[in-house]
């Protein structure tokens, strides 16, 4: 088992050096070694949140906010490492199970404010890399109508603000025998995913399921 410790200033050193260092160990070559992975596999399969609204669609995730797969969410969204979004994809496409028929990843539409200051969408930038493995469709049909930020309020706060946050895409087409499957990093309160699926149920949309990397245990 990877000794998941405090190796940042380590790591920054390495990847002077070297293309990249597992931020699990440290191992020189990639960002995340098959060790590291499998550890991170090894936890619960499934972490469901606390309270979900009556007839919510299926979650899948990879497992709870904490340790080494909190560590690499934080690193790839506000340090901007985009060579994590594969390894990323490999956990999501190991814990999500086969999906029958046509299946669109709808990504989670990011605030503008912070695709300028990461420099890319890293919910999209995820979207594509788990098609790519699985074969899927990404289709952003979700947009910001507006870019309140919600971290940091609290459950009450966000549904509200989420409501009124999505909306369907003008260029939008919905097909009630396709599987959408709404991607995010990380489910906290659930309000974000709510509206979302709200939005898409509304729109026409009948099979829709949900994949997370992360789930968190503050969600109450």
């Amino acid at each position: 088992m990877p000794k998941n410790v405090n190796i940042t200033t380590v790591i920054s050193i390495l990847d002077l050096l070297a293309p990249h260092s597992c931020r699990g160990c440290g191992h020189l070559g990639e960002v995340l070694c098959d060790r590291c992975k499998n550890y991170i596999l090894q936890g619960t399969p499934l972490i469901q949140p606390k309270s979900l609204p009556p007839h919510f669609p299926p979650i899948y995730s990879v497992g709870e906010r904490s340790g080494l797969l909190d560590q690499l969410i934080h690193e790839y969204k506000y340090n901007s490492t985009r060579a994590l979004a594969s390894k990323l994809a490999e956990l999501l496409d190991h814990r999500l199970p086969h999906l029958d028929g046509t299946v669109v990843i709808v990504p989670l539409p990011t605030s503008t404010a912070h695709i300028r200051e990461r420099g890319f969408d890293h919910t999209l930038h995820l979207a594509k890399k788990f098609a790519k493995l699985r074969h899927y469709k990404v289709a952003p049909l979700l947009v910001r109508t507006k870019n309140t930020v919600q971290v940091g309020t609290d459950r009450k706060t966000r549904l509200k603000q989420a409501d009124s946050a999505f909306a369907i895409s003008d260029h939008a087409k919905i097909n009630p025998a396709t599987t959408y499957l709404l991607l995010d990093d990380v489910w906290t309160t659930g309000a974000s995913m709510e509206a979302a699926v709200k939005k898409l149920r509304h729109a026409g949309a009948k099979d829709i399921k949900i994949a997370l990397l992360a789930v968190s245990t503050l969600d109450d």
